[in-house]
Order: structure tokens, then C-alpha cells, then sequence
């Protein structure tokens, strides 16, 4: 029903991802946005308000807190309350805020290494230490080291575990199981849960996305929870999110924070979007997945017969594979200043992540036209094969 093959000009726009690129010939697999349009519902909402031609201060309705509950409850199984949820401008902003609120400076926050990169420096914004947990590579993906784990959260400066939920770059989707046994360890050093749900979305077929705080009332209740559509309906520069929290002590902080920070005011559009993307864009992120799906088995199949040496890990969510490309014996870095210089492919090195759990891999933005997918895999194998 949806074209996600039909290719979008994003040159030219003031794009980021397409417009920081050194030269017109580089095909950018880096910055987690999408190179689709939007679903047409959210499109068709955002013109109706522009026609309006005034953009002023706007006002959060009651239609958007529902749409947010509807949708959680719907198709997470979620039940939010309406008190419960206190918008801001990004999911970024929204962790700054969160480890403002339930932290003092110099404590620790816990995460599960390599991460998404804004972890770290939202940490150390804040005064905080980061704490890193290396994940397990366990066959073709990864797996928590429990014990570490419980080490970590055992040390008496950790006060928070910022956790990625889908795991951005592993492409985990934790289990029900593993989640209540983060929150287990968490409950018994008293470390608070904020957990960074961006991705929520953006399951392969065969995973099923488990909210931390709909596991079970002791995870809702140890619980912060980051979500937006943003990233899996490619609205991000609408600057719209949610910190979803159920313990009114925990709000008053996030709010004060909220002010502190001064991302408490949307955009005209972004509450617009939203609304749109939660109330009529299901079908449209169901098919997003399954293209996604399909780039996936072409990536791997692709990297299987012509770049054997690497080795893909399993994605479960997001739309951003993890490679792992040690047997090169090449350093991360050193090879994606390569690939764009030679193959004129901006990937992202693993060290983005952390700089000892990420080295040996790089990671890659899938969320493209089939077309230009392609184009880069055989850049980048002709360049390897040199």
C-alpha cells in the first residue's frame, strides 16, 4: 500500500544526514533518521495546520493524551493514566531531565555498554559518572551480564540504570523475563529505572516490544519511561516526546527539571503529528517494518557472499544492524574514514558507543530505499575487496 522504494531528495533541504555529508556522492548510512516520508495521515494533519498561518505558542489538548494512552493500550498492552505523562521536546532532552531529577551530581548511572551515544554525554552533562555494563556477544547477539550487573548497581554511588529499550546499536528487544530481572537488582540496591523506549516500534517480525513499565506494578512503579513517535514515524525535527512516570514524587521532580531544562513549550506541529502518527498511522508502521525487514535480509545475504569476513548480528528492533568487523583487524574508525573516503558510504564507527565495547564493529542505517542500500553494499564490498 505504502512505496517506501520511491526515492526522496533530502539534499538541499538543510538535512543533517544528507547535507553534512563531505560531497554530493556520499550515500549517508549513519544518523538514525529515515529517508521515507511520513505517513500520509501525519503529512495531511501537518499541512491542514499550516494553512492556518499562525505558529504561536501552543497548548497541549486532552486529544493528544489520549491518542498516547489509546495507542500504548492498543498495541503494547500499556495502561497509561493520564496524570501519569509530562511532554517535552526530544527523547534527549526528556533523559537530561530524568537524570537531573533522580540524581545528585557525582553519583553514577549505570548503562549496558557499548550504547546509544547520548548517554554518555547526557550523564556527564549532569555531573554524573557513567557506569558501563559490557553486554555479552552470545552467538549472533548479546545478552546481559547479570552478574556484572548486580555488581554495578551493588556500588553505593549508583543511583539510576539508564537503560535502551529496544538496545540501540545491539538491536535487542529485551524479553519480559530479563526485564523483571533488571528491575530485581535494581529494587534490591535501590537504583531507579529510566528507560529510554524510542524505538519501541520498530520490531522485526517475531519479537514482541515489552514496555519496562508494564511488566509487572514493581517495575511500573521503580520506573521512568522516555517514548516518542519521532523516530519510528520520522518526525524527530517536530521535537515531541514523553516521560511517562506513575510515582507523583518522581513527576514533581521530572516537572521542576522540565522547567529547569526550558524544554517544556512544543512546536504547533509537533502535537499535530503525533496525534495523526498514534490515531491513524497503524498500517502504515506495520508495513515500515516489514520493509525494513526485507533491507535486513538483504544486508545479510549481501555481506554473507561478498564481505564474508563480517559478521552481522541478529536484529531484533530498530533499523540499525550492528556488524561486527574485527577479523579485518582493522580499527572502527579507521575503517569508516575509509568506506567514506573511498567508497563514499558514511557509516558509524562502534567506538561512537563505547570506546572499548564498541571497537571491532560498526553500525549501519538500513532505513533507506532498497535502491541506495544496494549501491552502498557494493561500494563498500569493492572497496574491501581491493
Amino acid at each position: 500500500m505504502y512505496n517506501f522504494d520511491e526515492l526522496v531528495e533530502r539534499r538541499g533541504t538543510n538535512c543533517v544526514k544528507w547535507d553534512e555529508s563531505p560531497d554530493d556522492e556520499v550515500i549517508p548510512l549513519w544518523v538514525a533518521d529515515m529517508d521515507f516520508k511520513a505517513a500520509p495521515a501525519i503529512q495531511k494533519a501537518i499541512l491542514e495546520r499550516a494553512e492556518h498561518g499562525v505558529f504561536a505558542y501552543t497548548l497541549v489538548d486532552e486529544d493528544y493524551y489520549t491518542a498516547v494512552i489509546n495507542w500504548f493500550r492498543r498495541r503494547h498492552n500499556w495502561t497509561i493514566c493520564r496524570e501519569e505523562i509530562l511532554y517535552t521536546t526530544g527523547v534527549v532532552p526528556a533523559m537530561s531531565v530524568a537524570v537531573k531529577a533522580l540524581t545528585m551530581p557525582s553519583e553514577k548511572v549505570l548503562i549496558l555498554s557499548p550504547d546509544y551515544n547520548c548517554f554518555f554525554s547526557s550523564i556527564r552533562n549532569n555531573g554524573c559518572e557513567v557506569l558501563e555494563c559490557g553486554l555479552k556477544r552470545v552467538n549472533d547477539t548479546f545478552e546481559v551480564d547479570f552478574i556484572d550487573f548486580e555488581a554495578k548497581c551493588a556500588d553505593e554511588k549508583t543511583t539510576v540504570f539508564l537503560l535502551c529499550n529496544p538496545h540501540n546499536p545491539s538491536g535487542r528487544v529485551w524479553t519480559h523475563e530479563e526485564l523483571e530481572r533488571m528491575n530485581d537488582i535494581c529494587l534490591k540496591y535501590g537504583v531507579k529505572v529510566v528507560s529510554d523506549e524510542i524505538h519501541c516500534e520498530l520490531v522485526m517480525p517475531g519479537y514482541q516490544f515489552q514496555p519496562f513499565a508494564a511488566v509487572s506494578e514493581a517495575c511500573r512503579q521503580n520506573s521512568v519511561i522516555l517514548n516518542s513517535p519521532s523516530k519510528s514515524f520520522n518526525i524527530a525535527g517536530l521535537q515531541t516526546a514523553n516521560i511517562i512516570c506513575s510515582r507523583p514524587d518522581w513527576r514533581r521532580r521530572l516537572d521542576r527539571a522540565i522547567n529547569i531544562n526550558e524544554v517544556c513549550d512544543l512546536n504547533p506541529f509537533g502535537p499535530v503529528a503525533l496525534k495523526a502518527a498514534y490515531n491513524e498511522s497503524e498500517d502504515w508502521i506495520d508495513e515500515l517494518n516489514q520493509y525494513i525487514w526485507g533491507n535486513y535480509q538483504v544486508l545479510c545475504d549481501f555481506i554473507g557472499k561478498n564481505i564474508p569476513q563480517w559478521k552481522v548480528s541478529r536484529l531484533e528492533g530498530t533499523y540499525l544492524p550492528w556488524v561486527d568487523i574485527s577479523a579485518m583487524g582493522m580499527k572502527s574508525e579507521e575503517l569508516c574514514e575509509r568506506l567514506l573516503r573511498e567508497a563514499k558510504v558514511w557509516i558509524n564507527p562502534g567506538t561512537m558507543y563505547g570506546p572499548t565495547t564498541g571497537e571491532g564493529y560498526v553500525r549501519f542505517n538500513i532505513a533507506t530505499q532498497r535502491s541506495r542500500l544496494m549501491e552502498a553494499l557494493e561500494r563498500i564490498a569493492k572497496v574491501i575487496k581491493q
